[in-house]
């Protein structure tokens, strides 16, 4: 019988004044968290400081 390998994802916790860097996609590059909520977070960009609430969507990740 064949195994099935199934991924699971997780939301990240982010927390307020961290500094993260997004490696790839559309919002690849430096930000600093403002503000999290259940299902938003809202972004500074510290080069332009620009700002953004988007739909939480970061995930880690594990294999099994």
């Amino acid at each position: 019988m064949k195994e099935d390998n199934i991924i699971y994802f997780k939301q990240y916790p982010f927390e307020t004044g961290q500094k993260i860097n997004i490696v790839d996609g559309p919002r690849k590059g430096d930000w600093e968290v403002l503000e999290v909520s259940d299902y938003k977070v809202r972004l500074r960009c510290p080069v332009s400081l620009k700002e953004f609430n988007w739909d939480r969507f970061c995930y880690s990740t594990t294999e099994n």
